[in-house]
């Protein structure tokens, strides 16, 4: 049956985000393979509550003890003995708690933002498999997880499409043959709008995304290729590559989501549908394969595949993401706290749709890079970065604000 047809233990972080929601249902498919740890979540107690009832997980952790409060009286009212509950936990401390256990043996990591960084890397740590899908770990501190990683021979798994994809490409071949890597982008809802249009963008034109379904944040990057230059950055990490050997490509069918070209002139491409469930699989069970959790691509229908350069102009997030990275130290642990403030303040009404790319450029240049030696140094630098955000917002609203990169 293989190596790994044993039942795993899985803690997930962001239970009840879509990625979360998406990976259990593929440990409901599979209850003779995977059971839940531990579920962490945030503040959707609600939801929680209701995985709480079907999955029976040892441990479920919140954000604070007023959302745990909150879980409890939905427990209650959901009628499930005490016995039955799992231990409850809040805080930080409970994540890194969970991610570590004795008993688990996979942690996947899709928490947003840089909340999910120090249990992420503590996993590494303590020699988990790990299903990666929250890119914030690594744009924010790739050098120090993946350091971990080499020291402890940890394997991170990307769950991310375009990682993912790129992960089974590099199988067909030797990582030294390897010339370059192709991310695909969808575009985007704004793929097709003149760039003179773009200052009169809305919030909810924004979280349009014409392929897939996901978190507001993540959407509006989509929107602003902004994901796009995230992934470029976290495939610097997870493959060893520098920025020039990843190239972005605008692909609006969404089927093929990477491509890796070996010296020779070939090119592995992986395609696969648009359903997040199939890299999680992929993510869960390698390096087995197990039989498709939903509908396969159907090659009988006539299709057409796409491929446009970006426009760097049109979309100044993406070339930020690349100087950032070019760039080195905490650059882009700041680039990513700056665009999380930026895309706030936009979804909230205070700033443009233009000026989100704007705030981060300035708060990159007003934000000193340096060379970080732990994660409570990271962590640091992602609050120095969102309050100087933050200001830059609060002039631009006084008409004070004079951009100083001058990029």
């Amino acid at each position: 049956m293989g190596e790994q047809s044993y039942m795993r233990a899985v803690t997930l972080l962001g239970s009840t985000g879509s990625i979360g929601v998406s990976t259990l249902d593929i440990l409901r498919r599979r209850p003779e393979r995977f059971r839940p740890y531990a579920l962490a979540a945030g503040r959707n107690a609600e939801l929680l509550a209701q995985q709480i009832v079907e999955f029976r997980p040892h441990v479920a952790v919140v954000e604070n003890d007023e959302i745990r409060n909150i879980l409890i009286q939905a427990l209650r009212e959901k009628q499930l003995s005490q016995r039955d509950w799992p231990q409850l936990e809040c805080g930080a401390k409970a994540l890194v708690e969970v991610a570590t256990a004795r008993e688990c043996d996979f942690v996947l990591s899709a928490i947003v933002g840089v909340a999910g960084l120090e249990a992420t890397y503590e996993a590494v740590r303590a020699r988990k498999q790990i299903g990666l899908a929250n890119k914030e770990v690594l744009v924010a501190s790739g050098e120090l997880v993946m350091a971990a990683a080499r020291d402890t021979g940890t394997e991170l798994i990307p769950v991310d499409s375009e990682h993912n994809g790129a992960h089974q490409c590099f199988r067909a071949g030797r990582k030294q043959d390897v010339t370059r890597l192709i991310l695909t982008a969808s575009g985007g809802p704004f793929r097709n709008t003149p760039a003179g249009e773009l200052k009169n963008v809305t919030p909810r034109q924004a979280l349009k995304h014409p392929t897939w379904k996901m978190g507001q944040r993540i959407t509006i990057n989509s929107a602003t290729m902004m994901n796009k230059g995230f992934e470029v950055i976290e495939a610097c990490w997870l493959f060893a590559l520098s920025p020039d050997e990843v190239e972005v490509v605008v692909h609006p069918q969404s089927s093929v989501h990477a491509m890796v070209e070996f010296n020779d002139g070939s090119v592995m491409a992986q395609l696969s549908t648009t359903d997040m469930r199939m890299p999680i699989q992929y993510a869960l069970t390698y390096p087995e394969r197990l039989d498709a959790p939903v509908a396969r691509m159907n090659w009988l229908e006539a299709r057409t595949l796409e491929f446009f350069p970006p426009d760097f102009e049109k979309f100044p997030q993406l070339r930020l993401a690349y100087e950032a990275q070019r760039g080195g130290g905490t650059s882009t642990c700041t680039l990513n706290a700056a665009d999380e403030v930026a895309v706030e303040a936009f979804l909230n009404g205070q700033i443009p749709y233009t000026a989100m790319a704007e705030v981060v450029e300035d708060t990159l240049a007003k934000v000193p890079s340096r060379k970080a030696a732990s994660v409570g140094e990271i962590l640091e630098i992602d609050r120095e970065s969102r309050r100087t955000a933050r200001e830059v917002i609060k002039m631009r609203s006084t008409g004070a604000v004079t951009l100083t990169s001058g990029r």
